[in-house]
């Protein structure tokens, strides 16, 4: 039974998986994240003294930077100096003990320290590697210096956001480092899954460029079978209409989606326009979409005539698609994100009560939690060391020779 569990509660779905986390910034790191949020044990394995930088990103309260107490979650946090002899062999020897080891350095980076695959499968045959980088392990830019950035730009992300006359817009946080986060969790547990039918582990080669053009629906089929190439639009899709955010009375935006048929009449219902949908080029999305203007001038003009609280109670009775345009204080209110306990609270010894997102998804029966938030840097040398065997004297020697 892990430490941190009571007889009474029910035992993870992950619990009994140990899981390294050599990565940084962010799509490694938070990959990690998310399993130990299922119950994995993850230690987090830093430079003595280079952190992950991810501990200085963004605002910090007293010194102590937020953006870590969410990343580092339901990580043990030790040092080790990887690129020492020492380091290397202590890294093999916690290798031997787990089962997931995550790294985002760069293609041939932890060959050069002695621990590539051939050493680390030497140690422990079931262990899965996941190796995270902007552009997997070969070809002609697996050597290039990359952030999720680059993806959101080599993939079409960029390309199709924004307004079709103004720049291509980059999303304002790690749109695809999350994206690739996801991706690796769920490659680890295939590749795991793959384990119990034969006994070994394998390599996980993630590309954060492929997670990202994933994502992005049916573009490379559309060109290759057609040329077709989308273009930004805004807010709108070629695909349906109406399908954009609009103003309100008071000051406010709301976003509406008409995806269904069967919603975009309701829509046109609703505001007065009924007559639109006895058009012809009203039966598809598609052609809907070539008439977008006549259709946002429609809805805009309602909803600019009421407030919020009137637009959105009029949608919902008439069963059409609408949300309010949050930003997080909002959400902090919201009561869909209040019944599911989305931003949860987390018992912080640095902060005290803090506010984060909750885990990613319920289960009924194995719930994930939140332990506890990010730990200081290397709060958990000296119980993960002494736990893998290393007496006082080991453990000050490696000290001493900085390989912690």
């Amino acid at each position: 039974m892990s430490a941190d569990r009571t007889e009474n509660e029910p035992r993870p779905p992950l619990d009994g998986l140990r899981v390294l986390d050599l990565a940084t910034l962010f799509a490694g790191p938070l990959a990690a994240t998310m399993l130990g949020d299922f119950g994995a044990e993850v230690i987090k394995v830093e430079h003595p003294l280079r952190p992950d930088p991810s501990r200085g990103h963004g605002p910090a309260k007293d010194g102590v930077g937020l953006w870590w107490k969410v990343l580092g979650r339901n990580k043990r946090t030790i040092t080790l100096d990887l690129s020492r002899p020492s380091g290397r062999d202590t890294l093999l020897r916690l290798a031997a003990t787990a089962d997931v080891v995550i790294e985002n350095f760069r293609p041939g980076t932890l060959e050069k320290w002695g621990l590539g695959w051939p050493e680390l499968s030497a140690a422990n045959p079931r262990l899965v590697l996941a190796r995270v980088t902007a552009f997997g392990q070969f070809g002609p830019y697996a050597h290039r210096p990359g952030f999720g950035t680059l993806a959101e730009a080599m993939s079409g992300f960029a390309a199709l956001t924004g307004e079709p006359e103004a720049p291509p817009t980059l999303p304002p946080f790690g749109l695809a480092d999350s994206i690739a986060a996801l991706a690796t969790s769920y490659a680890v547990l295939t590749a795991l899954a793959a384990r119990q039918h034969t006994g070994t582990g394998q390599v996980v080669d993630m590309a954060i460029i492929e997670p990202m053009l994933a994502v992005l629906g049916p573009q490379p089929t559309w060109y290759d079978q057609l040329g077709y190439v989308q273009e930004r639009t805004g807010n709108r899709s070629a695909n349906n209409a109406p399908r954009n955010t609009y103003r309100t009375l008071d000051g406010a935006w709301v976003a509406v989606s008409t995806s269904a048929q069967s919603v975009a009449e309701r829509v046109m219902r609703l505001v007065g326009r009924p007559e639109l949908t006895d058009e012809p080029w009203f039966a598809t999305g598609v052609q809907r979409a070539a008439h977008a203007d006549e259709l946002d001038e429609a809805v805009g003009n309602w909803i600019a005539a009421r407030t919020r609280d009137e637009v959105l109670a009029a949608f919902e009775k008439a069963e059409a698609a609408i949300a309010p345009v949050q930003d997080v204080r909002d959400v902090f209110e919201d009561p869909q994100y209040l019944a599911l306990d989305t931003v949860t609270t987390v018992a912080d010894p640095d902060l005290g009560p803090l506010r984060m997102q909750n885990v990613l998804f319920r289960l009924s029966a194995t719930p994930g939690a939140i332990r506890w938030a990010g730990r200081g840097h290397g709060a958990d040398t000296d119980a993960v060391l002494t736990e893998l065997g290393l007496g006082p004297a080991e453990i000050g020697a490696l000290r001493e020779e900085g390989a912690l």
